[in-house]
């Protein structure tokens, strides 16, 4: 019997050790790294693969390393000449440094999200909104190089900032429309302008040629004669000359 109990607390003992084994080990997947501490102390950084914790002593903590994708919240902002202004983007990071995104700041992507928004903020008040409409990209790149400063000490490196939205208020959006129209009918005077100078220049060349060449404006007119001919609704009004008229009234005297 004593045989039997000691066999029975050799297995007992042999199955909490194999269940602290069990469960003290850790995968780390291909897209993670794991921070381990030890005592409470950093030790190292873990690569992918399997790996075991000593029980009360170690603690091991997984950190994503893929590029994330934040959608930060609509700001409102006031630009350099005074327009209230809704602005949204998108930033993309990953974190390079597993190590110091656990000891340097508590939740990274919360951090993250919170000082680009605010950076966000500060940077359209720097631009008119005549450069912030035209010129997005060039706004995007002044956010995301003040998000990268702070956020290397996170071990967090900025991938992008892509603004999504400018939302301006109504009035504005009525006045920027006019302006848009304004600039059309311009184009459109500027363009008529332009196509009755050369029909203008045309209609010189053809006047010094026709005046150049003996019978090519009777020739014209019968053309045109021709033209207006074709179709029976049209009545034709000649204007004769004067003197024309006179010779024609001389030929009737003569006659009686």
């Amino acid at each position: 019997m004593e045989l039997g109990f000691f066999f029975s607390c050799i297995l007992f003992v042999g199955f909490v050790f194999f269940m602290l084994i069990v469960g003290n080990i850790r995968v780390v997947n291909e897209y993670e790294r794991g921070v381990l501490f030890t005592l409470g102390r950093y030790t190292k950084v873990l690569g992918p693969g399997l790996t075991f914790i000593i029980p009360l002593f170690q603690r091991l903590w997984k950190v994503d390393i893929r590029t994330k994708t934040v959608d930060l919240a609509e700001q409102e902002a006031i630009t350099k000449d005074n327009v209230s202004t809704k602005i949204s983007a998108v930033l993309y990071y990953r974190i390079d440094d597993a190590a110091k995104s656990i000891i340097e700041v508590e939740n990274s992507y919360w951090a993250t999200s919170q000082l680009a928004e605010t950076t966000m903020r500060t940077v359209v008040g720097e631009f008119s909104l005549d450069e912030l409409l035209a010129h997005r990209d060039k706004v995007a790149s002044k956010i995301e190089e003040i998000v990268e400063k702070t956020s290397e000490e996170w071990g967090i490196q900025i991938k992008g900032v892509e603004l999504k939205d400018v939302i301006l208020p109504e009035n504005m959006q009525r006045t920027i429309a006019k302006q848009a129209e304004a600039e059309r009918e311009k184009r459109a005077t500027i363009i008529n302008s332009e196509g009755e100078v050369v029909a203008s220049q045309n209609l010189a060349k053809a006047a010094k040629t026709m005046a150049a060449s003996p019978g090519a404006l009777h020739l014209r007119t019968l053309n045109s004669m021709n033209d207006i001919s074709s179709d029976q609704s049209n009545t034709v009004v000649f204007a004769l000359p004067i003197e024309v008229l006179k010779a024609i009234e001389g030929f009737a005297k003569r006659g009686k």
